[in-house]
């Protein structure tokens, strides 16, 4: 029972000095800084870090800022008032001024570096210095950790301003860009998807970039013109935002001994991932050795889950590389990420993504995260050969336990109790076939349909008299399969909290920021409010208008049907 008496609420954080007493620094007092680094965080130059974990660095505050939204579902998390989102002191803050920050917080934030491998492979050519010292946060910094509710968050500005990482730009982020990922990451989360989490979007009423883009009715691959946008700050919300190519610098310094240091700091970086993120799974009284495999198979089992989420909502990364793929086995990083409306298993959204990291390749990506992830750990265990020799095995089981995830997923979505591959496949090649909307054609499944005629609202072609064929049998098929013990109703409640009704339709959001961009935000309050119920039936004027195909206008659209990563 609740010891609080009846109608007593405990309070909620109503001011930014009540909010600045949650904070707990675990990353800045259990790591090392970089030797090089300011005292004040001034440090706002591309240069090469060579040690340390990170660089403290004030944020650049936009200019003029005013407030466009905030997340109330995770305010209410966190125990904050909404009120406080409004208040001025909050937005200076959240909008990258820390010169006001209330004690115990520090007058400054941090940037991380990390190292750069692409389905596997290392790379050094993004950073400028072409060493791989120069790669890191470049406009992402986090100004707060803290522990709310008994769980610590991390708070980081998405265009917060250049830090030593920025490799010369701007370190901006564009109101297009921050709106996707203020909407997608409170999406994802109601999708039933671990996430980063959205805390609040601010914008400058007089700040502009130019960024290329898209001109009206593009069908060009790249974008074509050159276009002025505001500039904006989302705050992302994590549990960390320690990631995989974060432990793959600190391996690849270990492993050729690159200071004297570098495998101290690989170590301690180990330890706070594990003290971080893997606390109540990872027991501290093991050796430090056991640690590290019981770390291993501990991702393995939340980057499996993670993967197997994304392909059951239609999510595609779309560059899911190691700096990319968070240490705590969620959604990192919404750049150039897209849903897949007709359905097409190697959907990949960015135009400079690659076949790699489709729709359909994905689990495949994060094996390759996977093994570089587990390949960090290996200057740390060069002394157990044993131990050497189990972390293989677990590498090795990857796709195995990638594989009976999967097929656990796709029963979930027919409403199978025991998977069945020979059925599945021949949807999959079905659904290849007929020019079918991913998301509505499982929604509309867990109606328990009879007759093909009640999924013809999926279908973005007509189908020919061999396709009506082929569809009528396997729907028999499938409903023979059903063999369930709930009645029809039950098993279609139990399909559709795994198949959403409402997902991310890139055609409805970019009227969304680009009504935002002339101070019109009602439609990203829209999104919001729809994105928060994605599984629930909704009102007929909802329906009517995000449940439905793409229109035939929109595919090959520049900035909707694929897009560049400029943001």
């Amino acid at each position: 029972m609740d010891n609080k008496t009846s109608g007593q609420q405990e309070s909620k954080v109503s001011n930014l000095l009540e909010f600045a007493q949650a904070v707990d620094y675990s990353l800045l007092e259990s790591l090392t800084p970089d030797p090089g680094s300011t005292k004040d965080g001034v440090d706002h130059r591309p240069r090469q870090v060579f040690s340390g974990h990170y660089v403290p660095v004030k944020p650049t505050p936009i200019s003029t800022p005013f407030y466009v939204s905030h997340s109330h579902q995770l305010f209410e998390e966190l125990g904050l008032d909404d009120n406080l989102a409004l208040t001025d002191e909050f937005k200076q803050l959240f909008s990258g001024d820390m010169a006001q920050a209330p004690s115990p917080m520090r007058p400054y934030g941090w940037a991380t570096g990390y190292a750069l491998s692409i389905f596997g492979n290392e790379y050094i050519d993004n950073c400028p210095f072409k060493t791989g010292n120069g790669y890191g946060d470049g406009r992402a910094i986090s100004v707060f950790e803290g522990v709310f509710n008994n769980k610590r968050w991390e708070m980081q500005l998405k265009g917060g301003g250049p830090t030593p990482y920025c490799r010369g730009a701007d370190g901006r982020a564009v109101l297009r860009s921050s709106v996707r990922e203020f909407l997608a990451q409170e999406y994802m989360h109601a999708l039933g998807v671990p996430t980063s989490r959205s805390l609040s979007l601010f914008a400058s009423q007089t700040e502009t970039v130019d960024r290329p883009w898209y001109s009206e009715g593009s069908r060009s691959e790249n974008p074509d013109i050159m276009l002025s946008n505001p500039v904006a700050i989302t705050t992302r919300v994590a549990p960390s935002f320690l990631r995989v190519g974060q432990l793959e610098l600190f391996s690849r310094r270990a492993r050729v001994s690159q200071h004297p240091n570098a495998r101290e700091e690989l170590e301690a970086l180990a330890r706070h991932i594990i003290e971080r993120e893997y606390q109540t799974e990872i027991d501290a009284s093991l050796p430090f050795i056991d640690q590290l495999l019981a770390l291993a198979i501990a991702f393995r089992d939340r980057l499996t889950s993670l993967v197997t989420h994304w392909l059951r909502i239609g999510y595609c990364q779309g560059n899911f590389n190691s700096d990319n793929c968070a240490v705590g086995g969620f959604t990192l990083d919404y750049g150039p990420f897209g849903f897949c409306e007709y359905f097409e298993p190697y959907f990949q959204p960015w135009t400079g993504g690659g076949r790699h990291f489709a729709f359909f390749n994905q689990p495949q990506a994060a094996e390759k995260n996977f093994e570089t992830f587990c390949n960090a750990l290996r200057p740390l265990l060069q002394s157990e050969p044993q131990a050497l020799n189990e972390l293989e095995l677990i590498v090795e089981s990857f796709s195995s336990v990638m594989k009976d995830k999967l097929t656990d997923m796709w029963a979930s979505k027919l409403g199978l109790e025991v998977p069945d591959s020979h059925l599945f496949n021949q949807l999959l090649a079905l659904m290849m076939k007929s020019h079918i909307d991913y998301t509505l054609f499982f929604r509309e499944l867990s109606n328990i349909p009879e007759e093909l005629t009640e999924l013809s609202a999926c279908f973005y072609a007509d189908l020919t008299q061999e396709l009506k064929t082929e569809w009528d049998e396997w729907l028999r098929a499938w409903r023979d399969a059903l063999g369930s013990s709930l009645r029809k109703e039950q098993l279609s409640t139990q399909m559709k909290q795994v198949n959403p009704k409402y997902t991310w339709r890139e055609w409805l959001i970019v009227p969304a920021y680009e009504q935002a961009k002339e101070g019109n935000f009602s439609l990203v309050h829209e999104l919001q409010a729809i994105f928060a119920n994605p599984y629930d039936e909704q009102s007929q004027s909802v329906e009517d208008k995000y449940y439905q195909l793409r229109p035939l206008a929109f595919f090959a659209a520049g900035g909707v049907s694929h897009y560049s990563c400029s943001s």
